[in-house]
């Protein structure tokens, strides 16, 4: 019976997305003895083969758009991956999936039951129907924030990021959720955002929990605060959603015209590991090669001409043929690599290499015609 109400559910969801990115379903979970209405986005152009992140999102009733809205703004500039979400609506019913023991605050009866049902039903039915990257992310506001906290307290937890609004926080988790994240040997992002005019004893217990995350270290974790003037209890969400996704994806934003003067110029060692050590990064994180951005590619070339890094240069002239093999920008950079090592012959034999490949950004036949008439006059060839 379980295996036939769950294949009936992911008939129905597929069918769903057939017709379009957002779909409203509902799913018989085993878990929980009952129907549940659960909303899904799939981008656009979703292809099976590439893998995306995937963000749960509790109170989807009111939660869902706007995190929806938020991912396809930074999707649209690539300062995100694209992702899948998913929502679970919780209107009539999220006090009964929150329950907790009033002894030791931890989920309790069917906070047990829901608790489960979203690690062993829900994430497994995406899995099974779509290409999902290593990288998790969950959302919650008040009492549903409480709860993705428990998700920190398995042996590994479930997500790697956590967007806790407003969390009406269960007996001692203000104590315990900070001492468990300073424990974590995963890396974990983790958001926590509050308002000037929220309840105040939410209030109260955020700031404990925060005060005690400034007495801890770890390395692995990110950790970010906001407590938002003249935001209430509810527009909260509306402040720290996007603020949160901002944060989280950092590294897989473009390099920004402050990273290059702060970060980039200021990097010691060649340049190009920046480079590269950005990259390797997101593939660790996030469990998928990002092909590497025209954008970066041009600030990291403006640094080695800025330090005088010819070799990072050539390095950089390697990575352009790989992401780039159908147009000159490697041929391009290998000449003026070339070129400034002394090596004219090379240089002039290499732009003419580039010169008969189509032109990218910068890197035109023109321009390429010029710095070979420029080495044929130097020359006298």
């Amino acid at each position: 019976m379980k295996k036939f109400a769950l294949c009936c559910g992911l008939i129905i969801l597929c069918a769903f997305n057939a017709i379009a990115q957002v779909t409203t379903t509902s799913l018989d979970s085993y878990k929980l003895g009952e129907k549940r209405n659960v909303r899904l986005y799939v981008p656009e152009d979703y292809s099976a083969e590439k893998v995306y992140p995937l963000i749960v999102v509790l109170d989807a009733d009111y939660l869902f758009d706007l995190v929806v809205g938020n991912a396809k703004f930074y999707t649209y500039k690539d300062e995100m991956p694209k992702s899948i979400i998913v929502g679970i609506d919780q209107n009539e019913t999220r006090y009964e999936d929150c329950f907790y023991s009033d002894e030791n605050g931890l989920p309790d009866k069917k906070g047990n039951a829901f608790f489960e049902f979203i690690g062993m039903e829900l994430i497994p039915m995406i899995e099974k129907n779509y290409n999902l990257a290593n990288f998790k992310a969950i959302v919650g506001h008040g009492v549903t924030a409480n709860f993705a906290d428990y998700y920190l307290f398995k042996d590994n937890p479930l997500f790697n990021a956590y967007v806790i609004l407003s969390p009406t926080f269960a007996p001692t988790m203000e104590s315990n959720t900070p001492k468990r994240l300073s424990e974590l040997q995963e890396m974990i992002f983790y958001y926590l955002a509050t308002g000037e005019h929220d309840a105040k004893e939410s209030q109260q217990r955020i700031n404990v929990f925060n005060n005690q995350m400034k007495g801890y270290t770890n390395d692995n974790l990110h950790y970010y605060y906001d407590n938002f003037t003249n935001a209430s209890h509810f527009s909260v969400a509306s402040y720290g959603i996007p603020k949160a996704l901002d944060q989280f994806f950092t590294i897989y934003k473009p390099i920004s015209v402050e990273e290059y003067k702060k970060d980039v110029l200021a990097y010691e060692g060649p340049v190009i590991d920046y480079l590269t050590n950005k990259y390797n990064t997101i593939e660790t994180l996030f469990g998928f090669k990002k092909q590497v951005s025209l954008n970066d590619m041009m600030a990291i070339y403006a640094a080695t001409k800025k330090k005088e890094d010819l070799e990072s240069l050539n390095e950089l002239s390697k990575i352009a043929k790989k992401e780039y093999p159908d147009t000159m920008l490697g041929f391009f950079w290998e000449a003026e690599y070339f070129e400034q090592m002394g090596e004219p012959k090379k240089a002039m034999r290499t732009y003419e290499k580039a010169f008969g490949m189509p032109e990218i950004d910068f890197a035109t036949k023109d321009l390429a015609l010029e710095r070979i008439d420029a080495l044929k006059a130097d020359f006298g060839w």
